[in-house]
């Protein structure tokens, strides 16, 4: 059974490491992970100051979201799930988390975007365009697009989510 807990900065490497096989994934080449390999890095003071939430299974790490921000408005930190475990619900249990704990701190609005780049708002490695459908379905609604950090003249997605 897969069960949400907080992640433990002693973790960083580990979910640096399953961040850029999640994002490796979607097909990218050598070039473009290069690229952003340095804004998917997780530090061991972010695991904490980033709320940091882990989906586990048989002490098994299979995916990890952060929750960024000061409400009311905050923004949905790195999610990434274990490219074997996609499709299993894993993320659909860490949005659900995510968005629970964005509430319970009083949150009413969280931006997801696609951005990693560390020139925007702390927290803003969302993932990928390709995970646009599945937050979607989560009830977020695209609002606009923001330009790549990474990779000039690229656009990505904007989302947000009403928590009200």
């Amino acid at each position: 059974m897969v069960h949400v807990r907080e992640g433990r900065p002693a973790e960083a490497a580990e979910l640096t490491a399953l961040a850029l096989r999640s994002k490796a994934h979607w097909g990218y080449d050598e070039g473009f992970m290069a690229a952003c390999r340095e804004e998917l890095a997780v530090r061991p003071a972010d695991v904490t100051a980033r709320r940091t939430a882990v989906a586990e299974r048989d002490g098994r790490i299979l995916g990890f979201t952060m929750l960024d921000g000061t409400p009311p408005a905050g923004a949905l930190g790195m999610m990434f799930v274990e490219p074997d475990a996609i499709g299993q619900g894993v993320g659909r249990l860490l949005f659900g988390h995510a968005r629970e704990q964005a509430r319970r701190l009083g949150f009413t609005l969280l931006t997801i975007d696609a951005d990693p780049s560390p020139s925007s708002q702390p927290g803003s490695s969302r993932g990928d365009p390709n995970a646009e459908p599945f937050y979607t379905a989560m009830g977020a609604v695209r609002v606009g697009a923001v330009p790549s950090g990474s990779v000039p003249g690229r656009m990505l997605p904007l989302l947000e989510l009403a928590l009200t």
